[in-house]
């Protein structure tokens, strides 16, 4: 395939390079510092188009590519990692309820999603379950025309501060598995759902993490996305496109580093002499730009499958994952390294790096299970051939 990018994807990086380097770059520390969740911030990127970027055009987004989703967010998180890794939740939640919301439910909330005036939380991880989700025991049973919602959910990006949550229920019997899980758009301030308190996390600090309770909050049935029994299906196809989005984060962050990384070995002397004049350092910025090149690449081939409808795209948006956070984590930390004590101080954006980086080996399935993912596949008669 043809990996130049078009006049008009050309735009599309132009526009959010520029969003990143006027709305995001020069206030990243300070969101960091304080734990501030930027909300006037991501309504200014809501009216540059950013928060429906792949959301339908016919309910009013921009109907993008996700390829084209990935090339922009690599440019937003060189502004923030944070932030921009919170507008690749919010996206999602927005596609989902465009695509399997029926037409009240889309008329209440997309629009105003998009706009930037209600917000969207994801919720599937439970205090009991992380990456086995399919045992999630939050439970909605039905009664009339409602749902009556119980349980928890652990790790919610911009829980409290956010107005429409995705949740992932079990409307099956117990045992179930992923087949009894649905769907269900739950309003934030639904008497029964309170929140725990802001996690105090090593990085993206400048988005809230809280746990959600639900106690008996009931909600119609017309909240449900899609049929019964579908939701663990769309929690998977969000996934492939969520871990594209990370991913792409994680680029954005390594470019970031790498630039940095570069400027400062030309401006910093020792023994008389540049550090970018020594060939020891010239060879491991060599090496960090290797690596980000090839999982760029990955990311671009992963997001090309997926748009595609490939199908094994969920075992390449799988391998890009994994590689692209691997890296991302390790070109920051190399970037850190070639800084000296500079890089593990404040004043300095590596560490901030180092940190926000760290948590995307983690989320939207581990790297562990990113590995399980394709080992699976591979071990399935004619994989193997197929991913060729």
């Amino acid at each position: 395939m043809d990996f130049s990018l078009t006049d008009d994807q050309k735009a599309l990086v132009q526009a959010a390079a520029d969003f990143a380097k006027a709305e995001l770059a020069e206030h990243a520390a300070e969101w960091d510092a304080t734990s501030h969740f930027p909300v006037d911030v991501i309504r200014r990127a809501g009216e540059a188009g950013f928060l429906g970027i792949y959301t339908p055009e016919e309910q009013g987004g921009l109907g993008l590519s996700r390829l084209d989703a990935s090339l922009i967010f690599e440019q937003l998180a060189q502004g923030c990692i944070s932030t921009t890794a919170y507008l690749t939740i919010h996206n999602m939640v927005t596609w989902m309820i465009a695509t399997w919301g029926d037409e009240a439910l889309r008329e209440r909330h997309v629009a105003d999603m998009i706009a930037g005036q209600q917000l969207g939380s994801y919720c599937l991880t439970e205090p009991g379950s992380g990456s086995d989700a399919a045992s999630l025991r939050t439970k909605a049973v039905r009664e009339g025309d409602e749902y009556v919602i119980s349980g928890s959910k652990m790790f919610i990006s911009g829980a409290g501060e956010t107005q429409v949550l995705v949740v992932m229920a079990r409307t099956g019997e117990a045992g179930s598995g992923a087949g009894g899980v649905s769907a269900i758009v739950v309003p934030a301030d639904a008497d029964g759902v309170s929140y725990g308190k802001n996690e105090e996390k090593m990085g993206w600090k400048s988005q809230p993490t809280r746990l959600i309770s639900f106690d008996g909050v009931r909600v119609p049935v017309t909240n449900r996305l899609g049929q019964e029994g579908e939701g663990f299906r769309f929690a998977m196809k969000g996934l492939d496109g969520g871990r594209l989005n990370i991913a792409s984060c994680s680029l954005g962050a390594a470019q970031h580093a790498l630039t940095l990384a570069r400027d400062y070995m030309a401006e910093r002397k020792q023994f008389g002499q540049s550090l970018s004049s020594f060939q020891g350092l010239q060879f491991k910025l060599a090496d960090m730009a290797a690596e980000l090149t090839a999982a760029r690449l990955m990311v671009r081939h992963a997001a090309w499958r997926l748009d595609q409808g490939d199908p094994e795209a969920t075992a390449y948006c799988a391998m890009a994952k994994r590689h692209a956070t691997d890296m991302g984590f390790n070109v920051c930390n190399e970037a850190l390294q070639l800084h000296g004590g500079y890089g593990y101080i404040k004043e300095y954006p590596l560490e901030r790096l180092v940190r926000d980086t760290r948590v995307h080996q983690i989320l939207e399935g581990t790297n562990e299970i990113m590995r399980l993912i394709v080992a699976r596949r591979l071990l399935a008669d004619g994989v193997i051939e197929a991913l060729q």
